[in-house]
């Protein structure tokens, strides 16, 4: 995981090419590679909410239903919470960056 970390607006983000992506988040060029989401056990790529409620399921997370902005998982053996903008097409790398450390080796972000 390599680039540069920003601070704005009181969050710290990782911003992964900045010749790519400006300190504010906007694209700039079209020869972006896009990030997936695979779940390593079954080498499947992670295309929606549905497919990766399932496997978060299975790994003993739980939904929280307190934002009704975001869609957040907690795992009860530990004190990790996973909080994801509700629209899918906003699911960015940094999203799944979180769901790989607090799931060490059943998931990776991979470029496309």
């Amino acid at each position: 995981m390599s680039g540069v970390w920003v601070f704005k607006n009181g969050v710290v983000r990782l911003v992964e090419n900045p010749a790519t992506e400006s300190l504010d988040g906007s694209r700039q060029g079209s020869n972006t590679r896009r990030k997936v989401l695979v779940h390593t056990p079954s080498n499947e790529v992670i295309t929606s909410y549905a497919v990766l409620e399932s496997k978060l399921w299975s790994l003993g997370w739980e939904r929280y239903y307190d934002d009704p902005d975001l869609l957040q998982f907690h795992k009860r053996s530990t004190v990790h919470l996973i909080s994801l903008p509700k629209d899918f097409n906003k699911f960015k790398s940094i999203h799944m960056y979180d769901i790989v450390v607090k799931n060490r080796n059943m998931f990776e972000v991979r470029d496309t």
